[in-house]
Order: structure tokens, then sequence, then C-alpha cells
């Protein structure tokens, strides 16, 4: 509140009309459904053997070396798109393209979306999955199911849930566009998003560091709390930041934090309970939100009528 001034400084056309007070309390509902999420993820896995994660992972010794290598890593891959990105004239890249989720007041172009995509899928998924796959198989990086008849009910059930959630607080988010323009849409919306930021989240925390948070831990509470920390790291610069000021990237900074530490976490307990990252991505991020809210961003960057 004594930061904001009783406003803030974000571009986010969908949150404009919405009173400032719940734009505050937005991220505390938002735990609260994060929660219950949790709770129907654990009575849906309940009777499943929950796989032994941490088993995956090499000797702590290593474990320690790599997840660090791998942050080091993550860290120049984000500076690298802030670079490039403005480089090529865009924005910076983050893992979202300006736009997500909120809108922006300035669409991305075809180009912009185009570029930030290849970026990310190659430097957050292609090359940290070529090479830990080297020395580790697809069951040691969560990427094959060991029970997947539970797995398929996971993902249904909670991207049900997700996106009828979804539509309601976003005020239909998909929904608004024509019937062709969500046949041609959502199609494209799905790709882009795949491979510019899902499979980038899935093969960089979920397959690589989530195991290895555990190994290192010991505390699968703690390996929720990082997976949420990591995956909001990973979106520090977003379309919607303002650094014109100490106050307004203090602001920028906190709502980061508050807005993707819990889908992070909730990400990391469905990885931790199925063993596989494949789960999440498809249950909670794939479609619920990318197709359902951003649908409507692509239909616009792409001109499709």
């Amino acid at each position: 509140m004594l930061l904001s001034g009783g406003s803030l400084p974000f571009d986010r056309p969908a949150l404009a009309e919405i009173p400032f007070t719940v734009q505050l309390a937005s991220p505390t509902l938002g735990m609260v459904e994060i929660f219950l999420l949790m709770g129907v993820v654990h009575w849906l896995t309940r009777k499943r053997v929950i796989p032994d994660i941490a088993a995956r992972a090499p000797a702590r010794s290593v474990a320690a070396r790599e997840t660090f290598g791998l942050l080091a890593y993550a860290v120049a891959g984000q500076i690298g798109g802030w670079i490039i990105g403005p480089a090529l004239g865009y924005r910076p890249f983050s893992f979202h393209i300006a736009g997500t989720l909120f809108g922006c007041s300035t669409p991305p172009s075809q180009g912009e979306i185009w570029t930030w995509a290849i970026y990310n899928f190659l430097i957050f998924a292609v090359l940290p999955y070529l090479w830990f796959r080297r020395r580790y198989d697809a069951t040691e990086l969560n990427l094959r199911s060991t029970n997947r008849r539970n797995d398929v009910l996971v993902i249904v059930v909670v991207c049900l849930i997700e996106s009828a959630f979804e539509l309601g607080v976003f005020e239909g988010g998909l929904l608004r566009l024509d019937a062709r323009q969500i046949l041609l849409g959502a199609p494209l919306a799905f790709a882009l998003f795949f491979i510019g930021t899902v499979l980038p989240t899935m093969v960089l925390i979920y397959a690589i560091l989530i195991p290895r948070y555990l190994k290192l831990t010991g505390s699968a509470t703690t390996t929720v709390l990082l997976g949420g920390l990591t995956y909001a790291f990973m979106h520090l610069v977003e379309g919607w930041s303002a650094f014109d000021s100490p106050s307004d990237t203090v602001l920028s900074l906190i709502f980061v934090v508050l807005g993707y530490v819990g889908p992070g976490m909730i990400k990391t307990f469905i990885t931790l309970r199925t063993g596989n990252a494949w789960a999440h991505a498809l249950g909670y991020h794939a479609i619920a939100p990318h197709v359902i809210i951003d649908t409507p961003l692509i239909v616009q960057a792409f001109g499709i009528r």
C-alpha cells in the first residue's frame, strides 16, 4: 500500500477496471485455490505408489553441483533474453511473452512471439535436456509415467477445475471469441506457448531441478517452496513489469513473487505426487492458463478474424 500510493504502475489491461484493493487481494485468493488444488491432487493420488523422486537424482555432491550449475545457466539464459529481445527491437524476453495472462497496451508482433518461443525452447528446454539426457534416462528426468491411468486422472481433473476457475475469474477468456477464432487461435496458442514456456518450464525446473531439490533438502515441503520460488524467478521481467522508479521496480518484483510462487508450488506438488513432469504441464499449464486465457492474445497478434 505504501509503495503503490493507491494504484499499481503495471501494464495489465485485463485488470484495469478491477478495484485496487481487489488487485492487492487477488494473489491471496489465488493461493487459496492453489492449496485447494493440492488437496484434490493428494486425494486423487492417495492410493497409488508415490514415486521416490529423490532416488532419481545423483549423489548429494553431484546433485548440488548440477543444481547450482543449472541455476547459474538459467540466470545467464534470462539475461540473454533481456538483451536479445531489445536488440531485435522487441521487449525483454521472460518465460512469458508480453501480454500473457493480463494483456498489454501494445500487443506483441508475430515476429516477437516466434522469436521469444524459439529462444526459450532452445535455451531452456533443448539444451538442458540434451545435456542431462546423456547421463539420465527418461524416468530419472521425470518424463516417463509409472502409473498412466492415475496420471491421466490427475491431468483431466486438475485441468477441468483450473479451466473453470479461470473462465470465471478472467470473464470468459477464449469464450469471448467466435467459433472460427477459437478453432484457429486455440491450437496456435497451445503450440506457441507449449514450445515457448510449457516445455522450458517442464524441462528446466520439473524434470531436472525438482529431484535434486528433494535430494538436497530431504523435505517435500521445502521442495515445493523451492519449486515455487524458482518458477517465480524465471518470470522476473514480465511484459507488465514497470522499472521506471525504485518503487515501481520493488512493486514489480513483489507481484512476480506473489503471482508465480503459488503456480510454481502446485506444479511441484503434482510432479512430486505423480513423478511425472508431463502431468503438471498438461494439467496445469498448457491448456489452463495458456489456451483458456491467452488465445485472445494470439488471435489479436496473428490477425485471426
